[in-house]
């Protein structure tokens, strides 16, 4: 669920290639998260329309496992193995044998969609950090496209070794916990900045200062904190990430000099 929140913030990747940003990226932000927001919803309560709740994982169709084990499967040990094909079973109630072809096809456009979006906006964050010294100076060539190659192929590399941690699932819960770390220290910035510059123009004003930004660093510690306790594993190998960047960041710091 926090994942399919995720990378809300990631248009301000490319703030420096965006027409008219003051206005473009606020709109961008507030919209695109909205919309997002309504599709989720919609899609969940569409499977509460059209499966229950709870289900038998022994039942032999969609209707009778429900949402609890959509498509699950009972080994030889009687173990439940549960395979999360909610959207597929709440498709099949309305498309019946076609559903797994469509839902196939709408999950392919979502993952070439998704991709395109990461990669583009993945790669400015190593070309930032590496214009600001806080990144190897390489990544911040432009090739002959004026696009910055060689990030895009240190954030290739870098994907293609996280393929080899584990399943998508857990780098799924790495990745949230590491990434509401960041949304928390970023955002607590927000109030050392208009302290420090107050009377800096400022083109982007956060929504609601400081009640909004404040009450969402209070939900995301919370949240963290959640996570710390209900799946330490999980948490623990996100802090691990987090932390592999302290001495990388005084390497790279030092290989700058």
């Amino acid at each position: 669920p926090l994942f399919s929140s995720d990378a809300w913030n990631n248009v301000t990747f490319i703030a420096g290639e965006i027409k008219n940003p003051k206005k473009n990226i606020p709109l961008s932000l507030f919209w695109g998260t909205l919309i997002v927001t309504v599709i989720y919803i919609t899609t969940n309560i569409t499977y509460m329309v059209l499966l229950p709740v709870e289900g038998n994982p022994a039942a032999t169709d969609v209707a009778g496992q429900g949402i609890m084990y959509a498509d699950a499967t009972i080994n030889a040990a009687g173990e439940v193995l549960a395979n999360d094909r909610v959207g597929t079973s709440a498709a099949f109630m309305i498309f019946g044998n076609a559903a797994a072809y469509l839902m196939a096809a709408l999950i392919m456009i979502s993952t070439f969609g998704c991709n395109n979006g990461l990669i583009l906006s993945g790669a400015r964050v190593y070309y930032a950090m590496a214009k600001e010294g806080l990144f190897f100076k390489k990544a911040e060539r432009l090739n002959k496209h004026d696009v910055p190659g060689t990030a895009l192929i240190v954030q290739c590399v870098w994907a293609c070794l996280l393929c080899l941690s584990g399943t998508y699932g857990d780098l799924l819960n790495y990745s949230t916990f590491a990434s509401l770390l960041f949304y928390i220290v970023t955002i607590s910035g927000l109030f050392v900045l208009r302290n420090k510059w107050k009377d800096v123009e400022r083109p982007y004003r956060a929504f609601g200062y400081p009640l909004v930004p404040a009450l969402y660093i209070l939900i995301a510690l919370a949240i963290c904190t959640i996570l710390l306790i209900t799946s330490p594993t999980y948490t623990g190998f996100g802090l691990i990430i987090v932390a592999a960047g302290i001495p990388f960041y005084f390497l790279t710091k030092t290989a700058g000099k």
